[in-house]
């Protein structure tokens, strides 16, 4: 309460949050549920950007294209970039989770769950609610405090959320005008570059130098061009000029990309190159847009004893690459292609 009280938050608005508060099991159980992941990238872009997840969101760009239009006209963000977000992070808000906000961000303050960045989350949470933006019932999202249409972690709401309406409050629950347009915002106070895409999936020419796709090289689209790099459906690039990095989530047999600026703008949102390109590619399904042209090959991740059996077989022909701990670094990287080549 003194935390919240030096934030300017009311004691009426502080007790009528937390004074029923316990702390909820479920939460602080999932801080533990965390099962290895061996999905591949066809298994994340397969499971997000579905025919149906497509189908709604060219729904929603005619049902919204006049709030979509005018959002784009003020912060310069392509109507289908904000839908395709809308619909990974809530499936166009038909699941924004169910938790209490505040109680939720309490119990892993009170968990000890990462327990300075909750707490700050949790008295932020308060404040957001002093502003009177939202009703404590209504500030509901995921385990982890992602609220509202856009998930916006509370500390995002007071940075990027927008009063879309005029009504006086930014309201990301129940507005989707305001929803869209705090995406929207957040893009474009990160850098969102008017005008241009995400990336293009291309395809490699052989004896490509592979190195360039982990040292993250960066050229022109012209220099890749020179390289022998071409768009995969034939066409040219609309803007030579653009710089672009090397995206090869499955390996050169699959689908193979040229990631822009706005690419790693996505990122910013969630720090993960499959969630950026499931992004990227249901925008562009939404806009007309087909599949990729080359298959995901049939291939399997890797679980934790592979990965390490892989690390062993690399210390016993003398690579250098640490201790066998499971985790395909630069080192582990780095080996495996010298032992390919």
């Amino acid at each position: 309460w003194a935390e919240a009280k030096g934030r300017g938050v009311p004691r009426k608005v502080f007790d009528a949050a937390m004074g029923e508060f316990k702390p909820l099991e479920s939460v602080m159980a999932l801080t533990k549920k965390q099962p290895e992941s061996t999905s591949t990238a066809a298994d994340y872009v397969g499971k997000r950007v579905t025919g149906e997840r497509v189908a709604t969101g060219r729904a929603m760009r005619g049902e919204w294209a006049q709030t979509l239009g005018t959002i784009a006209k003020r912060w310069g963000v392509q109507p289908e970039v904000v839908l395709a977000i809308w619909g990974m992070e809530t499936n166009y808000g038909s699941f924004k989770g169910k938790t209490d906000t505040v109680h939720g961000l309490a119990t892993l303050t009170y968990g000890g769950y990462r327990a300075n960045y909750f707490r700050g989350e949790l008295l932020t949470a308060l404040q957001v609610l002093a502003q009177g933006h939202v009703r404590h019932a209504d500030m509901v999202g995921s385990w982890a405090g992602a609220m509202g249409h856009p998930q916006f972690m509370p500390s995002s709401f007071m940075r990027y959320a927008v009063d879309f309406k005029g009504d006086g409050r930014k309201d990301i629950w129940n507005s989707i005008p305001d929803a869209q347009a705090s995406t929207a915002n957040y893009l474009e106070k990160h850098g969102w570059r008017p005008g241009e895409t995400w990336g293009y999936e291309v395809a490699l020419p052989k004896g490509f130098d592979y190195w360039q796709v982990w040292s993250r090289a960066t050229h022109t689209l012209r220099d890749w061009t020179g390289q022998g790099v071409a768009r995969a459906n034939g066409k040219p690039f609309p803007r030579p000029d653009d710089a672009a990095r090397v995206l090869m989530p499955m390996g050169g047999k699959g689908p193979v990309f040229l990631v822009l600026a706005n690419f790693d703008v996505i990122k910013t949102y969630n720090n993960s190159d499959l969630y950026a390109l499931a992004v990227g590619h249901l925008a562009d399904r939404i806009i007309g847009g087909g599949g990729f042209v080359a298959e995901w090959p049939d291939d399997k991740a890797l679980g934790s004893a592979e990965r390490v059996a892989v690390q062993k077989a690399l210390l016993r022909r003398g690579y250098s690459i640490g201790t066998a701990d499971g985790v395909i670094g630069p080192k582990t990287r780095a080996a495996v292609m010298e032992w390919q080549s």
